[in-house]
């Protein structure tokens, strides 16, 4: 069984950055792409950036785009989201989840992840 936790969320101003973090349980992280995804309030749960397993290879909602940037550490068994430049609308749950096949390529479909965390609040104020 696989453990995400998340830290790192809290209330900023707009304009402001945050660095969330996902620690992962287990020795297998390192051969899964990890992704980042939210859900606002009364919204969908929405894609926002991925990573290979490797690192190699990134990918990011249009959304977030030049402001957030995924990357990975497989010696600690963490992925990070840093995110910069926070707007009123970035405000949500933000989840990390493994991609459910190992060394597979990156996804941005929610259904291709099969282990997730608990979540950490991220509100931006104007």
């Amino acid at each position: 069984q696989v453990q995400l936790v998340e830290s790192g969320g809290g209330s900023v101003q707009a304009g402001g950055s945050l660095r969330l973090s996902c620690a992962a349980s287990g020795r297998t992280f390192s051969m899964y792409p990890m992704g980042w995804f939210r859900q606002a309030p009364g919204k969908e749960r929405e894609f926002v950036a991925t990573i290979t397993w490797n690192g190699g290879r990134t990918d990011y909602a249009d959304s977030v785009k030049g402001r957030f940037t995924i990357s990975r550490d497989n010696a600690k068994n963490t992925v990070y989201l840093q995110m910069n430049s926070l707007k009123p609308e970035d405000t949500a749950v933000y989840y990390c989840a493994r991609r459910s096949t190992y060394y597979s390529g990156i996804s941005s479909r929610s259904y291709e992840y099969d282990y997730w965390g608990q979540g950490t609040q991220v509100t931006v104020s104007s």
